[in-house]
């Protein structure tokens, strides 16, 4: 029997709305992060450039999907998005209020409005902690009392579907991936958070579980209205669980739409390409060659212009030339966005659009 989240007698308050549904819950806006390595005897150093110039919405009540190959950029977006590494520049603006710019602390609100759930459910569990030790610290720490945040942790395993008479004494080793991953978001959910970052949460457990866990977080969601950002390399995990989707490639943010509309109409070659790779269970659509071919470029050197423009099946001179614009794609939708040349009227493209007035 599941255990009503919204009627927990949560030790800690709820971060209260201050600006209601009409007002985004998370504006991350131009958020870039490059790693220096040093090089070589002499010191000289290389920069790695993870993620350039990430800008994103969360709405309140919203499950936004982050997809893109492996070394996208996809998780430490989620970790200058938590707070958690610093960005090189940017901000990110938390319910009409700064939660992160540079030169910034992140106050006590802030640190429990945003939580993360990482991938790896073993190494973010200390080894040395009970689960019911494991899931009160956080109370603890913010000022709970010790009795009150251990019957809160208690309370929260149920909730999470592991009975507390058998799992509130036992270590994460005697754990299995999916109960550890429960635990993990049970120590998230004690914050009374607004915004969960999820981490590929499911990508390291099987079928099964996974769909547990899935089904574990949208009755979360529902019950306690939280928003979440959701990263994965699982594009069947993200239709299924994200109501937005935001197309990552080397660092940058390369398509955005509603789930139903970019799942039915990609407009990036790169999406398409995304899309095109899923395997599927009918031999009758079986890819006969690889729809996306070569690797993707050194982010060390990122290509001029689009960075797409490498492994793009339509690529021309203007794509090499300029970085195109994240903007509405030609049928009106303003909320498909997507950063193409072939797909800005007038571009000069030759699959671009007319431009606007052209044929009059």
């Amino acid at each position: 029997m599941s255990v009503d989240l919204a009627r927990l007698q949560a030790p800690l308050l709820q971060i209260p709305d201050r600006g209601g549904p009409a007002q985004p819950l998370l504006i991350a806006k131009g958020l870039r992060k490059w790693f220096s390595l040093s090089d070589g005897l002499f010191g000289s150093r290389t920069v790695v450039r993870a993620v350039d110039d990430l800008s994103l919405t969360v709405r309140k009540g919203e499950t936004v999907g982050i997809v893109g190959e492996s070394g996208c950029g996809k998780s430490t977006a989620a970790r200058l998005i938590s707070g958690i590494t610093p960005a090189d520049s940017g901000e990110v603006i938390l319910d009409g209020k700064t939660f992160w710019a540079p030169r910034t602390r992140i106050g006590a609100e802030g640190r429990r409005a945003i939580q993360m759930v990482f991938q790896d459910s073993a190494s973010s569990l200390n080894p040395r902690m009970t689960v019911t030790e494991t899931i009160a610290f956080g109370p603890r720490a913010h000022g709970v009392s010790s009795a009150k945040a251990h019957s809160y942790a208690l309370d929260l395993l149920a909730a999470v579907g592991l009975p507390p008479a058998r799992f509130a004494e036992r270590f994460p080793v005697q754990l299995s991936g999916g109960q550890r991953q429960r635990v993990n978001i049970a120590r998230a959910i004690a914050m009374r958070p607004r915004l969960l970052v999820l981490d590929e949460p499911v990508s390291a457990l099987d079928k099964s579980v996974e769909a547990q866990v899935l089904n574990l977080l949208v009755r979360m969601r529902q019950e306690l209205g939280l928003s979440y950002l959701f990263i994965s390399h699982d594009l069947n995990v993200v239709r299924y669980i994200s109501d937005r989707v935001v197309v990552m490639y080397l660092g940058q943010v390369v398509e955005e739409a509603s789930s139903d509309a970019l799942f039915a109409a990609p407009r990036h070659p790169y999406t398409q390409a995304l899309f095109a790779s899923k395997p599927s269970l009918d031999p009758r659509t079986r890819v006969a060659a690889a729809p996306l071919s070569g690797d993707p470029p050194d982010p060390v050197n990122p290509p001029s212009g689009c960075r797409f423009r490498t492994r793009c099946p339509i690529a021309e001179a203007i794509c090499a030339a300029t970085k195109p614009p994240l903007d509405p794609v030609p049928s009106g939708d303003d909320d498909h966005k997507v950063a193409c040349w072939a797909q800005v009227p007038g571009s000069g493209h030759t699959r671009a659009p007319a431009a606007v007035g052209a044929l009059q």
